[in-house]
């Protein structure tokens, strides 16, 4: 699963938001997306992601990691 590794916190958000996640300021360098399924995932904006992090952050929102994937483009 290499395609996960290298994603920068900006480049998820993003991704998070086109699968219909509102964008929210958190503390410091985090963002607060909340998911239609009401999930609120929570990523820090500035450095590149941890796989687990992002792992995790993917199946809150309710996507697998091939519809993430497909968002980054």
């Amino acid at each position: 699963m290499g395609r996960l590794r290298g994603i920068k916190g900006k480049e998820a958000i993003k991704a998070f938001v086109k699968a219909g996640g509102i964008e929210r300021k958190g503390k410091g360098d985090h963002v607060n997306t909340k998911m239609p399924n009401g999930q609120i995932i929570t990523i820090p904006s500035s450095k590149e992601l941890k796989i687990g992090l992002l792992k995790a952050a993917i199946k809150k929102a309710g996507l697998t990691e091939e519809e993430f994937s497909m968002l980054l483009k």
